[in-house]
């Protein structure tokens, strides 16, 4: 039942007409006892007591500037057409993060409603991020309205047309047809001046395209690149 917390967003025909939506269940051992430390992977003998933890995980990527005529400006609503009206009952922590990083160093040229009670620094491919934090466990956060609906609005409407290129990305293209001359082609691009950076893969094959695994080949500015 999808009735509380962050999961009331999970409206089937708003997710599966988002540009991306990816679901995925991660299982792994966790030494729950251990000679050395309490919690650890499991990767000797010196556990004592096995436990399984089972993570899952649903990415969505909405489209929300071609949606929005242009305009980047995105609410929960927009998205998901609803709101976060309380907490998962179960849930020991329920947070939503929004990123209001300042663009190119300038000053904040966004606004982000209603304002967050904290904020939360990181450090993300070596840039600093800054994420406005809203905590569904705080019993201040539905007082002053029975419902969230977080909004982010651009204080310079003429900025709205440019979209800043991401420090990683990607593109993907399929060409030739069949099963002999069918293949896939990933470009994956770092822009960053002088760091190179450690990539994941995750490929999601069309149903049409059986793949072979020994075809694979991976080029970096032009010479084979064998991955670890």
């Amino acid at each position: 039942s999808l009735q509380a917390g962050l999961a009331v967003l999970l409206k089937a025909e708003r997710l599966f007409h988002s540009s991306y939506h990816s679901q995925a269940v991660h299982i792994r051992p966790v030494c729950r006892v251990s000679a050395a430390t309490s919690l650890s992977l499991v990767q000797d003998a010196s556990c004592l007591a096995v436990s399984w933890e089972l993570r899952q995980t649903l990415t969505v990527v909405f489209d929300t500037f071609s949606s929005g005529q242009g305009k980047k400006d995105w609410s929960l609503f927009k998205m998901f057409s609803r709101t976060l009206t309380d907490a998962c009952p179960l849930a020991s922590q329920s947070k939503v993060y929004v990123d209001i990083s300042p663009k190119n160093k300038e000053k904040e040229l966004l606004e982000v409603t209603p304002p967050p009670a904290s904020v939360h620094e990181a450090v993300v491919q070596g840039d600093k991020r800054i994420y406005a934090v809203y905590d569904l466990l705080s019993p201040s956060l539905f007082n002053t309205s029975r419902s969230l609906n977080v909004q982010l609005k651009w204080k310079r409407p003429q900025d709205s047309s440019e979209l800043p290129t991401p420090m990683l990305h990607a593109q993907r293209y399929v060409s030739g047809y069949g099963l002999q001359t069918g293949q896939i082609s990933t470009l994956i691009y770092n822009t960053h001046p002088y760091r190179a950076f450690p990539v994941i893969l995750l490929e999601t094959v069309p149903w049409y395209l059986r793949l072979y695994v020994h075809t694979l080949t991976i080029i970096t500015k032009g010479k084979e690149n064998k991955p670890s």
